[in-house]
């Protein structure tokens, strides 16, 4: 499954929950791009200018860190990809790349630019365990991260005129790629505003109509149909 947004339309967290309750892993781009900037490596530090600015990282780094990602054993039974392809070419090198194991459903979620920027400018990023938090948490309102203790930031990236930036660019070189896969028939348009139970029952409903139909059991190729706990 390949989930796709504006970025703040809340991908992240619906991939998360739908992941553990498919017992598949949630592959995000931005998750493997953001642990390269903080472990300091060369393509770390290559792609932090980049998406400081509100660029998309080069398709080549991006290809091949999707190419490895999903020949790892874990991803064997199945995937939800977050964050890659971001544009039609890399649309079509992920073909390449899942031809033994192709997509069975792409979920774009939905959410105004208004909604994105609020969304967006208030999050902040733990500088040691990368946890995101609301602004107005209770739970950094003394400025530490519970989990590890470290200091909540808002990223550079997280700025507003990042924020503007990156949909600029969302909409020139990503937003084809709806069109794209509407025209293979892998598309299903899910309303991203609502509480996140909302969203995920709307996200839920898609996905096991898709991953069921038309095979025995329920059975897809991540695993047998998802159903609401």
């Amino acid at each position: 499954m390949l989930i796709l947004g504006r970025q703040g339309a809340g991908k992240g967290t619906q991939a998360t929950r739908l992941a553990a309750l498919c017992a598949v892993p949630h592959i995000s781009t931005g998750d493997m791009l953001r642990a390269a900037v903080r472990d300091g490596t060369p393509l770390g530090q290559r792609a932090k200018q980049i998406m400081d600015a509100g660029d998309l990282v080069p398709d080549d780094v991006m290809i091949g860190i999707v190419d490895d990602r999903l020949h790892e054993p874990d991803a064997g039974r199945g995937w939800i990809l977050d964050g890659f392809p971001r544009t039609v070419g890399q649309a079509q090198a992920l073909a390449d790349i899942t031809a033994r194991q192709p997509l069975d459903v792409v979920v774009e979620l939905v959410v105004p630019n208004e909604v994105v920027i609020e969304r967006i400018s208030s999050r902040r990023t733990c500088d040691g365990c990368a946890t995101v938090y609301s602004a107005d948490d209770e739970a950094i309102a003394d400025g530490v991260c519970p989990k590890c203790g470290g200091t909540p930031r808002q990223r550079d990236d997280d700025r507003p005129e990042a924020i503007r930036k990156r949909l600029e660019v969302y909409e020139s070189d990503t937003a084809p790629l709806v069109d794209h896969y509407r025209g293979l028939g892998l598309l299903e348009t899910v309303d991203g505003l609502g509480s996140t139970d909302e969203v995920f029952a709307r996200v839920l409903a898609v996905v096991d109509a898709r991953t069921s139909a038309g095979r025995p059991e329920g059975v897809g190729s991540a695993g047998p149909a998802v159903s609401s706990p």
